[in-house]
């Protein structure tokens, strides 16, 4: 969208964590405002329309009929975590939440670069986006305690350890590693 530039494209105005998706790490989008990005997004249509305001939470609209039904279905990243995400943000405030989404994507990095065999890049994403910072820390600690007890783990039995640990944290939390998709019209 031509003149849509964001200082912080790691976190869209809309309450995506761009930094976690699949997308942007394959460099196919480069995050909200991050130059061409979502061409059609009404969400930074309007923005522009209201000064460029950083963050739609900070507009004294929000929640518009834009966040009606946001969090039902998801794209390349998970929506579910949306309206939570900022609301956790006008608690904490967006230096603290950009400070954890950095060290989130640190693990994520971590995990694709280590635990990868090929099949677990969208989980990895989904589990690290929904999953609250302090969970996917433990998660992490586990993985590198089991693989440190276990000698010389090939990758797909390390990607297994990673996805059941992953697993079981979000079945604790009550949480799917999905990726919740519109039913297909027939």
């Amino acid at each position: 969208m031509k003149d849509f530039k964001r200082c912080y494209t790691l976190f869209s105005l809309c309450a995506l964590n761009c930094g976690l998706c699949s997308m942007h790490l394959d460099s196919y989008c480069p995050g909200c405002g991050g130059g061409a990005g979502n061409q059609p997004c009404a969400i930074a249509r309007c923005s522009q329309q209201r000064s460029g305001i950083e963050y739609c939470y900070l507009c004294d609209e929000y929640p518009c009929e834009k966040y009606d039904g946001i969090d039902t279905f998801d794209s390349f990243i998970t929506h579910r975590n949306q309206l939570k995400d900022f609301e956790k943000v006008k608690k904490i405030g967006i230096d603290s939440y950009q400070s954890e989404l950095a060290e989130k994507i640190e693990i994520l990095k971590h995990l694709l670069a280590n635990y990868n065999d090929g099949r677990r890049k969208s989980f990895f994403c989904i589990a690290v986006n929904l999953l609250e910072l302090q969970d996917v820390e433990s998660v992490a600690e586990q993985i590198a305690t089991t693989e440190a007890e276990s000698n010389n783990l090939t990758l797909k039995e390390k990607a297994t350890l990673a996805a059941n640990l992953f697993q079981t944290m979000a079945t604790k939390r009550n949480i799917i590693l999905k990726l919740n998709k519109k039913a297909s019209k027939k």
